[in-house]
């Protein structure tokens, strides 16, 4: 699949795949001057390109994690979305979740793109559902433990 990019910030480079086995293309950060985040802070880091992804395709912005681990941070909506019909300039909402001050500075790695093919649903309306051995569960229903 050919993905179409518009590189904004000249200076920097296209994202790549670090490795040959890497699912995610790294997003680098194209800010004009450093910018520190505070811990609990968050901001909005332009990428530098815009792309074109074909229809029935998508791009998820995830958070790198070894800067999750080390320092904290994080992508605020992970995995955000971004649709095949945008074209705007790609720019990641990262926060600080660590307990000392973050500086982003240009062209550093802030998070990664992964692009995967993407379904649209048919909606069929119905009265009631199908029945399933799990039901109507959810948040922790399945317990803590594995049993059997």
């Amino acid at each position: 699949m050919k993905l179409a990019i518009r590189r904004l910030a000249p200076d920097l480079p296209l994202p790549a795949y670090a490795t040959e086995g890497a699912a995610g293309l790294d997003l680098l950060a194209a800010v004009d001057a450093d910018l520190e985040l505070a811990p609990g802070k968050r901001a909005l880091v332009p990428c530098g390109i815009a792309i074109a992804l074909p229809p029935g395709f998508e791009a998820q912005v995830r958070p790198r994690s070894g800067l999750a681990v080390k320092f904290g941070l994080t992508v605020l909506n992970a995995p955000g979305t971004i649709d095949s019909d945008y074209r705007g300039e790609i720019k990641v909402p990262l926060i600080n979740l660590g307990e000392a001050p973050f500086r982003v500075t240009r062209g550093m790695k802030i998070a990664q793109l992964v692009v995967a093919r993407c379904e649209s649903a048919e909606l069929a309306e119905v009265p009631e559902l199908p029945a399933s051995g799990r039901g109507a569960g959810g948040f922790g229903s399945t317990g803590m433990k594995v049993t059997g």
